[in-house]
């Protein structure tokens, strides 16, 4: 009888551990907020599951001795026992390594294990330690397949951005930046790096094909900071520091060596036969002759200005070409009574400056269980190299989330900046600015006059007297005038305005695993331009203007709705989600500019004030785009993933038939690791990924698709002049990309990394055709031509030491790209070259910075420019290789030329680089941090213009490169220099493959060291944690030739007038309580 109550009582508990029963249960985080969409499952039984509600609630039935598996993204997993509860109440731990594999997506947030596209993320760590201005900058070097240049590093300037290559030949190819889920249209300079939580790049269609045509050429994913679970969080930064010019020089003449250096080019002029253009002068007439025109200012042969004082009857020059060593710096000058004391100034000394720079940024930020806000305060103020140049940013930012029902959660992001910045002068290569006359021009000019008793003179008004090298007979060699230093100073370009942008968001939870949201933004961008030219300027310049001003009012205004439904639901093994939305943008700019001359009051600022007024202008533009669209996800097993894409665009900029554009994306994602096959010790994750999609580009202009005029006055009547011809029919580039690649981890976290290859292909880009001028218009458009960019990144991030004082942590990614134009329109095939069908692309300034050749089968920046074929090994003089040809025109071989005009171009080479990345590194030792951050560029060509114009071989003002120390010379005839000589029938520094060099260049971006207090001393002073660091920003770069800068631009052309690339040290400190 007891045998048989025992069995019976066995088979009762037994049963009751299989018996079913349905359990209630809330998932919060620690600061009690409730955890929406978390996975709730019954382990080992995997097809059992739910996801939580909007409330953090769930229900499911499960065995009653059961235990439940509860996860979700950035939350430690954890797992419960039932143990006959009804209810059940699961508090989640933030895991930071799963916040790390978090990817910003369009419209939201993914694991990164089931992200099928392609992204590189900065986190805000990485940001803080980057001490820049705009958050750019920050990602030099720091995502694979992002390329940057900058022409220019003006204050509020910023750089070009270029996502896997070169998009489009007409079109614009920046990438679309969107701020929290709003597209942003503003300046990034206007938003404050330290609001950042992080910077997610999104780079083929599977992850930005969402955004339709603006996300064509890429997407940046901007997120700001939020508040985190606990206590409020105060948050204080401060830095101060100096930037300088990070420029290097180029290795050019001092004083000494130019004049020898003049001296051999005047007396190989005067030595060289009559019918070799010289004057077949004797060694001693030549001598004679060459140092004459060094001595005498107003001889018009040498450089102008002698400033060294030789001793009576001396020589200033020796024979053998040396400068006398009795010679000193600086000579006194009569011209008609006038004394003044002339000496070699150091431009760049007296012209440039160190600028102070100083940022402070406080916030504050927490979350309770209904609360999430994050709000925020940042001043920046900053000094330029040069004076003038400056810069002063407010920012404020307020960000908020509140639950206010259980079925309606809204949120709030608003921000202002106000900014003032002025720019000095710089631009067109040849208007002698400042940045020009540093790299070239001769080191013995003064800037200031200075009278006998060698100080700098000072005018009437107190002002110190500039040397334009205009007045007292004296110039300076090829008659080249003016002073950069005072132009700059006596000019004023400011800008001042105010950014807003204000959006806000409402959630809807229909039902269980159904959210409506509703997205808004708007943005205003106001800004206010004055330039002011000085009525000073009149007193020593031809200018009889008596001061001008321009002044201009420029509005941007954007509104950008959107309203998207999703469904999330897990059933069993199985995870889908859908999303369905629409999205309205609507963008208008308008500007108003006037200008006059003639200051009616000194000091005047505003038309008003002026005498004379120019003709005003306004100018007003719209443009808007709209869409719907759908994404579909699915997932088992959490090993197999897919998700597809499509999107209806309609865009303004086309005419009304031809306005809506399909684009569509689709992706698939194997986490190999899962499978029950592989079993490898040492592999932690392997994730196979594969994308293709198709997105549309209508970034052309507006109204490309109408005829446009100007309308003029004739004789007080209207009439109407051809400004552009319409071409109804033109509409999207298309570009498709094609991503396919391997994810991985090693070694216990020690290695991950990922390796991607991408084709991207641009269909239908638009072309502006040439028409006769008898027709009325110069031009048209039409959607004809391929060009594709196809490449492999390779991503690396390794951690060889890890213990309880060291922690070592090592960067690495690099992008091998190649470009290629496919096919032109027959139209503008209109040469060939070395069989190639194309057409030249050539500056018509009168510089001609560049001139490539665009062909099917070639890249877009193909250099094309005529090659050097060495020098005369018996003249010295510069040869040119030039294409012989048959009675046909058939090319039947080459012969070398000294007629530089004569010679034939040839393709040089691809100006783009073929690889370009980063290299950065983190070392940890107990609370002392160290990091180190350094980006590069492999292979392309960039034409060297400083290096051309300083290898000249005649006279004038402008300095040599020590190159020319190497030149030819009878004696001297084993070099590739040509010969020196003042005056030359035929050009010896023609522009050839001889002024390209490679654009390689490796440049230490950013190095920041760091102290942490320990916590027991912090906290006695009432704080959670103090580091105290210094920083240097763009600390130093090496190029293939010292001064030659190929960061400037991707298609290898350099401006020497430009304002140089600024070197910031800094130190500062930050606190939080």
């Amino acid at each position: 009888m007891k045998k048989s109550i025992f069995l019976m009582l066995c088979m009762l508990v037994s049963l009751c551990g299989y018996a079913q029963k349905t359990v209630k249960g809330t998932v919060v985080d620690k600061a009690d907020i409730p955890v929406i969409g978390a996975s709730v499952l019954e382990v080992g039984n995997p097809s059992n599951g739910t996801i939580t509600d909007m409330d953090g609630n769930f229900e499911l039935s499960v065995k009653s001795n059961g235990e439940l598996q509860i996860s979700y993204i950035g939350y430690v997993t954890q797992v419960v026992k039932v143990e006959n509860r009804k209810t059940i109440r699961v508090v989640l731990d933030e895991d930071s390594k799963a916040l790390d594999e978090v990817v910003v997506v369009a419209f939201g947030k993914m694991k990164k294990e089931a992200f099928t596209g392609s992204a590189g993320v900065m986190k805000t760590d990485e940001l803080a330690k980057a001490q820049v201005s705009n958050a750019a900058n920050a990602l030099a070097g720091r995502v694979a397949g992002v390329q940057m240049s900058t022409t220019s590093a003006q204050m509020g300037s910023s750089p070009s951005i270029t996502i896997r290559g070169i998009g489009s030949i007409s079109s614009g190819t920046e990438p679309l930046v969107v701020v929290d889920g709003m597209p942003y249209d503003g300046d990034l300079n206007l938003i404050n790096p330290q609001d950042i939580e992080s910077m997610t790049v999104l780079k083929d269609a599977a992850s930005n094909a969402l955004y339709g045509a603006r996300g064509a050429n890429g997407v940046i994913m901007i997120t700001t900071k939020r508040g985190a679970s606990g206590d409020a969080k105060i948050s204080f930064d401060a830095k101060w520091g100096v930037n300088s010019n990070g420029l290097k020089g180029y290795k050019t003449l001092n004083a000494q060596q130019f004049y020898e250096t003049y001296y051999k080019s005047l007396y190989n002029y005067a030595v060289a036969s009559t019918e070799d253009t010289g004057l077949g002068y004797s060694a001693a007439e030549a001598h004679a002759y060459a140092n004459n025109a060094l001595m005498n200012s107003s001889s018009g042969l040498g450089p102008g200005y002698m400033v060294y004082t030789v001793p009576t009857g001396q020589d200033f020059i020796l024979e053998g070409g040396k400068m006398n060593p009795k010679a000193t710096m600086g000579a006194m000058y009569n011209f008609d009574g006038t004394q003044l004391w002339l000496q070699a100034d150091d431009w760049e000394k007296e012209g440039l400056m160190n600028g102070f720079r100083q940022e402070y940024n406080a916030s504050v930020s927490g979350a309770s269980d209904r609360i999430n806000y994050y709000a925020s305060l940042g001043y920046l103020d900053q000094e330029g190299i040069q004076e003038g140049a400056r810069e002063t940013r407010l920012t404020a930012r307020l960000k908020a989330d509140y639950q206010a029902k259980k079925w309606l959660k809204v949120g709030v992001n608003m921000s202002y900046t106000d900014y003032d910045y002025a720019q000095v002068s710089e631009g067109t290569i040849g208007t002698g600015t400042i940045w020009s006359t540093i790299k070239t021009q001769a080191p013995i000019y003064p800037v200031y006059f200075r009278g006998a008793d060698k100080e700098i003179m000072i005018d009437q008004w107190g002002e110190k007297m500039y040397d334009f090298a205009q007045k007292y007979d004296l110039n300076r060699g090829g008659g080249v005038g003016g002073n950069g230093i005072f132009s700059n100073k006596y000019r004023d370009s400011g800008t001042k305005g105010g950014s807003f942008t204000g959006s806000g968001y409402a959630d809807f939870n229909i039902m269980d695993g159904l959210t409506f949201t509703v997205n808004g933004s708007l943005y205003k961008y106001d800004r206010r331009y004055t330039y002011v030219n000085s009525p000073f300027v009149d007193h020593y310049t031809s200018s009889n203007d008596n001061g001008s001003v321009s002044k201009g009012s420029y509005t941007t205004k954007t509104y950008n709705t959107q309203q998207l439904l999703n469904y999330v639901k897990t059933f069993g093994l199985h995870d889908v989600s859908a999303m369905i939305g629409h999205e309205y943008y609507n963008y208008e700019y308008q500007s108003l500019s006037g200008s006059g001359w003639n200051f009616g009051i000194d000091g005047a600022t505003e038309l008003d004030a002026l005498l004379n007024l120019n003709y005003p202008g306004s100018y007003s533009t719209r443009y808007n785009n709209e869409g719907y669209f759908f994404r579909g996800m699915y997932s088992y097993d959490s090993k197999y993933y897919g998700s597809f894409s499509f999107r209806r665009d309609a865009s303004s900029r086309f005419h009304k038939d031809h306005r809506w554009g399909n684009f569509w994306s689709a992706g698939g994602a194997w986490v190999i690791s899962k499978e029950d096959f592989f079993d490898v010790d040492w592999v932690d994750m392997l994730k196979f990924k594969a994308s293709i999609g198709s997105q549309g580009n209508d970034n052309i202009g507006n109204y490309r698709y109408a005829d446009s005029y100007s309308i003029v006055n004739n004789n007080n009547q209207v009439a109407y002049q051809w400004m552009q011809k319409g071409t109804k029919d033109i509409t999207w580039e298309t570009n498709t990309n094609i991503n396919a690649g391997f994810e991985f981890d090693l070694f216990k976290g020690r290695l991950s990394g990922s390796v991607d290859y991408f084709y991207r292909l641009t269909s239908d880009m638009l072309f502006s055709l040439n028409t006769p001028p008898s027709v009325g218009y110069t031009s048209y458009f039409v959607n004809l031509g391929d060009m594709r960019n196809a490449g492999v990144e390779l991503v690396l991030n390794a951690t060889p030491i890890r213990n309880k004082n060291w922690t070592w942590d090592v960067n690495f990614n690099i992008t091998y790209m190649k470009n290629k134009v496919l096919e032109l329109p027959d139209a503008i095939k209109t040469t060939n070259v070395e069989g190639y069908n194309g057409y030249v692309n050539l500056d018509g300034s009168f510089v001609s910075k560049y001139c490539f050749f665009v062909a099917e089968d070639l890249p877009l920046y193909s250099v094309y420019y005529p090659k050097s074929a060495g020098i005369n090994k018996e003249t010295g003089a510069a040869l040119y290789w030039k294409d012989t040809v048959d009675e046909n025109g058939k090319v039947t071989g080459r012969e070398k030329i000294e007629d530089y005009s004569q010679a034939t171009k040839y393709l040089l080479g691809d100006a783009m680089p073929a690889f370009s990345g980063g290299l950065g590194t983190s070392l940890k030792y107990k609370n002392f941090d160290l990091s180190i951050n350094t980006n590069f560029q492999i292979g392309g060509l960039v034409r060297d213009y400083t290096y051309n114009t300083l290898m000249h071989s005649g006279g004038g003002s402008t300095n040599w490169h020590k190159d020319i120390l190497n030149s030819w010379t009878p004696q001297n005839k084993n070099t590739n220099i040509p010969r020196l000589r003042y005056t030359e029938k035929y050009s010896q520094n023609g522009l050839t493959d001889r002024f390209f060099s490679d654009a390689s260049y490796w440049n230490i971006q950013n190095v920041n060291f760091g102290y942490t207090l320990p916590k027991s001393v912090v906290e006695k002073m009432g704080m959670t944690n103090m580091r105290v660091f210094f920083s240097g920003e763009n600390l130093f770069y090496i190029s293939a030739r010292q001064g030659l800068d190929p960061r400037q631009s991707l298609s290898g052309v350099t401006n020497p007038e430009m304002y140089s690339p600024m070197r910031t040290i800094s130190g500062g400190v930050s606190l939080t309580f």
